[in-house]
C-alpha cells in the first residue's frame, strides 16, 4: 500500500479535494469550482491540474500515490462508468479511464451517497462496522446501503437509491426524478416544508409556524421542541415515514447501525429518537436492536469514502 492518496467528491457547484494518507489521516483539503459548462468538460482536467498542483507543493511523487477516489452525484457502475449526472451536464462514459489517463494515476469512481456511507463506516459515525446503511437527508434524499464492508451498488450503480422508494402510491405531485410519492418528497429539507404547507392550508390551528417569512426543516423542527402542536405532528409525521421506510430496508440487509446526515441531520437528537420510536414499531424482531446515530464525518464524509475506495 502507497502511502498517499485522493479523495474527490464531485458536487453541482464545488469539488471538494482532500490530500490522505492512506492510514485515514486527512492532511489538507480544499475546493475548486464545478465547471459545468460545454456538458462539463473539463470538470476532469481540472481535478487532474488540482492534483498535480498539490504533489508539486508537497514535494511528493506520483509513485508515491495509491490513487484518487472519485466521488459523483449520480449512478457509477462496477466499471467506472458513469450513467448521466444531471448537475454536472454528464452523459454516459467511463470516469475512470479518463481520469486515469489526465493524472497516471489508479482512479476510482462512485455514487457520492454510496462513498459518503463508506467514509462513515470506515473513520466516522460507522466505524467498527461492516454492515451499515447511511441516510443523507439534504435538500433531496441520498443512501448507502453496506454489506460485509462493501457498498452495494447493483447492476447499473443505483443500489442505495433509497430516497426513490415509493411510500406514497395517492401522490399527485411529482418528484424531482419524475415518480411519484417518493421517501425524498416528504423527509428531505424541501419534502418537510411541502408536507407543512400542506398542512397549514388544510387547518386552522394556531401555530407559530404560520408566523414564520420562510419555512425552513430547522424552523419546523426548532418550534417543535419548543413544543409547538403543528411542529410536532410534522416531525413524527417525517419520523413515521422514514423510519417505516428503514425498518423495510433492514429486513432485507440486517444493518448492525444506520447512520443519518445531511443538512436536517442537525436537528439532532429528536430526528433520530422520533425515526428510531417508529422503526422499533414495525421492524422484524431479529433487526430490533439496529443503532441508530448522527453522522461524524459532516460534509467530508464523501472524500474519506473515496480513498477507502482506493484500499480494497
Amino acid at each position: 500500500m502507497k502511502k498517499y492518496g485522493f479523495g474527490v467528491d464531485v458536487g453541482g457547484t464545488t469539488i471538494k479535494m482532500g490530500f490522505f494518507e492512506t492510514s485515514g489521516k486527512l492532511i489538507d483539503k480544499w475546493e475548486i469550482k464545478t465547471d459545468t459548462s460545454n456538458g462539463g468538460e473539463n470538470i476532469l482536467s481540472d481535478i487532474a491540474k488540482a492534483i498535480d498542483n498539490k504533489l508539486a507543493q508537497e514535494g511528493i511523487s506520483k509513485n508515491d500515490v495509491q490513487g484518487v477516489g472519485v466521488g459523483v452525484p449520480g449512478p457509477v457502475n462496477s466499471k467506472g462508468i458513469v450513467l448521466k449526472c444531471v448537475n454536472l451536464g454528464w452523459g454516459v462514459f467511463n470516469v475512470e479511464e479518463e481520469l486515469a489517463s489526465l493524472t497516471g494515476l489508479k482512479v476510482k469512481a462512485g455514487n457520492d451517497a454510496n462513498v459518503a456511507a463508506l467514509g462513515e463506516m470506515w473513520q466516522g459515525a460507522g466505524k467498527g462496522s461492516e454492515d451499515m446503511v447511511m441516510v443523507t437527508l439534504g435538500t433531496g434524499v441520498g443512501g448507502g446501503i453496506i454489506v460485509d464492508g462493501k457498498v452495494i451498488a447493483g447492476a447499473n450503480g443505483a443500489g442505495g437509491e433509497i430516497g426513490h422508494i415509493t411510500v406514497n402510491n395517492d401522490e399527485i405531485e411529482a418528484c424531482n426524478c419524475g415518480q411519484y410519492g417518493c421517501l425524498e418528497q416528504y423527509t428531505s429539507a424541501t419534502g418537510i416544508v411541502r408536507m407543512a404547507k400542506r398542512k397549514l392550508a388544510k387547518t386552522d390551528e394556531e401555530t407559530s409556524l404560520r408566523a414564520v417569512e420562510e419555512l425552513s426543516a430547522k424552523t419546523i423542527f426548532d418550534e417543535a421542541k419548543n413544543g409547538d402542536k403543528i411542529a410536532g405532528e410534522l416531525v413524527e409525521e417525517l419520523g413515521k415515514i422514514l423510519g417505516g421506510t428503514l425498518s423495510n430496508i433492514a429486513a432485507v440487509t440486517n444493518p448492525e447501525v444506520i447512520v443519518i446526515g445531511g443538512g436536517v441531520s442537525k436537528a439532532g437528537q429528536i430526528l433520530i429518537d422520533t425515526i428510531h420510536k417508529h422503526f422499533t414499531e414495525s421492524v422484524f424482531h431479529a433487526c430490533k436492536d439496529t443503532r441508530f446515530v448522527l453522522a461524524g464525518l459532516g460534509n467530508d464524509a464523501g472524500m474519506y469514502g473515496c480513498v477507502k475506495m482506493l484500499l480494497d
